[in-house]
């Protein structure tokens, strides 16, 4: 169990962060360039919100561990 809540930290803030640069595209604050596959904006707003809250979750989960 001690070696899991390093690694479930690392995870939680890799997907809240990821969720969170996803969410800033969506808003409009990131602009990708017009090759990028991330063009749509309000569906990539959606998943980065669940994946936000996703890694959000992993780390108060790894907290909770001993």
């Amino acid at each position: 169990m001690s070696r899991l809540r390093p690694i479930l930290t690392a995870v939680g803030v890799m997907c809240a962060l990821t969720g969170a640069l996803w969410i800033a595209q969506g808003l409009g604050y990131v602009n990708w360039p017009q090759s990028s596959f991330m063009l749509g904006r309000s569906i990539w707003a959606d998943y980065g919100s669940g994946l936000a809250i996703f890694g959000l979750l992993l780390i108060l989960l790894a907290r909770r561990l001993r």
